[in-house]
């Protein structure tokens, strides 16, 4: 098979979550123990970094890699889902994973797999897991799935386990309430290895304490020890000031390119990080980590994080998707700076959308529409859902078309803003 055929391969032989929901996913780690096997156990080849969360994971995922290779370390990092290429799942320092290797890894690894069936994510963890070990990375940052206690990620034993945030998300297969997504989230914490977790809460914060007591696994909470003072949100770039306590006098100023306001919870986690990856002995001067803040897209290739597309009007988008999400989302669009406000939104069908429709402005004009893929939910569907929370708008079969309707009809002072999914955010 040559790249193309292989890729046909991964995306129509394998179960595919993306596209078919919780029919891809997988309840034990039996078939990623089993690639790993048969591999040689690559996943303990190199140190990592383990993330999980509700929100803010994909972005911590990338600070910590950018941190880390400006701070000279070869690091590889592994996130999901992709938004245009498969290849962005799987990169050293910023560099996708190379064509040949992933058609050689599937071809040799193809006898197992089509014994066992295993799913399009487990096949794609596997396969970070033995080019990293081939690259001899210094340090791999791996972004859990779904989940965590049993996500396929969930083979590593890492130097830090960092858990950003608790919320509504997926709870067909996590659980109804915040402190059942919590223990599952919480079953990366392993034995004697240190916990961050982003945000206390008092629903969750005991399930994080009683785990990690259990494990004998340090853990801290990254907003009870630094807190943002000040920031300023400058189109392109946030300025975030930090201090120690409340009622610190020494704060320092952080730059990030990834100017969404809700960055300054994930800046605080990632802080707290870098301070408990210097006590196990990793040099990540304070200039490192300055540079790599500031160049996180640039370095890692990170997109639809409040991401500026076009100037006159602003076409923005962002993967907000779930509760927590679109309120970070809608406190955004609150502190920009603009005349009239439209919308395109397309979500998927397997979620619990309503809490999420219930927090997005009526004093915008929407634009529904549905990514390429089977999960998606119609258009129409969505637009009945919306008007009952004042959500008016019409209706598009792709997203190209609302898109372009949307532009038509935004003057130059006016905001347009992409969301309701990754993999409509990943079509634009």
């Amino acid at each position: 098979m040559d790249y193309q055929q292989t890729l046909a391969y991964l995306f129509t032989r394998l179960p595919l979550f993306s596209r078919v929901g919780a029919a891809a996913y997988r309840s034990d780690l039996t078939n990623t123990i089993a690639l790993s096997e048969f591999l040689g156990r690559p996943e303990r080849r190199f140190p990592s970094i383990h993330v999980a969360g509700t929100n803010g994971k994909g972005s911590t995922s990338h600070m910590l890699a950018a941190i880390f290779q400006s701070a000279g370390y070869k690091t590889g990092l592994y996130t999901s889902p992709h938004l245009k290429d498969f290849r962005e799942r799987i990169k050293v320092n910023g560099q996708m994973i190379r064509e040949a290797f992933v058609v050689d890894f599937v071809q040799r690894i193809r006898p197992l797999s089509e014994t066992m069936d295993p799913s399009f994510f487990e096949m794609t963890v596997a396969m970070a897991f033995e080019y990293f070990a081939v690259e001899q990375v210094d340090i791999a940052i791996v972004e859990v799935g779904l989940g965590g206690r049993l996500d396929s990620t969930n083979i590593i034993i890492p130097e830090l386990s960092v858990i950003t945030n608790i919320g509504y998300d997926h709870m067909n297969m996590l659980g109804e309430t915040l402190p059942l997504i919590a223990f599952e989230k919480a079953g990366i914490i392993k034995q004697g290895i240190p916990v961050v977790v982003g945000e206390h809460h008092p629903e969750t914060a005991p399930v994080f304490e009683k785990k990690a007591a259990e494990a004998q696994a340090a853990l801290t909470f990254a907003d009870q020890q630094r807190s943002v003072y000040d920031w300023n949100y400058q189109r392109h770039h946030l300025v975030a000031e930090v201090a120690a306590s409340p009622l610190a006098d020494d704060k320092e100023f952080y730059q990030l390119d990834l100017p969404g306001i809700y960055q300054t919870k994930n800046l605080l986690t990632v802080l707290e990080a870098v301070h408990v990856l210097r006590l196990r002995g990793w040099k990540l001067e304070q200039a490192a980590v300055l540079q790599g803040l500031q160049h996180v897209k640039k370095l890692t290739g990170l997109h639809g994080r409040w991401e500026l597309i076009h100037e006159h009007p602003d076409v923005v988008l962002d993967v907000a998707h779930n509760e927590d999400g679109m309120r970070q989302l809608v406190q955004q669009i609150e502190v920009t700076d603009h005349e009239a406000l439209y919308i395109v939104l397309g979500m998927v069908g397997d979620k619990d959308i309503q809490r999420a429709l219930a927090l997005l402005p009526r004093a915008a004009r929407y634009y529904f529409t549905r990514a390429d893929i089977p999960r998606a939910l119609p258009e129409e569907k969505l637009a009945e859902q919306a008007r009952r929370y004042g959500l008016e708008g019409n209706t598009y079969p792709t997203v190209a078309e609302a898109l372009k309707a949307a532009r038509s009809q935004a003057k130059a002072r006016d905001l347009v803003v992409v969301c309701g999914s990754v993999f409509v955010v990943g079509e634009v």
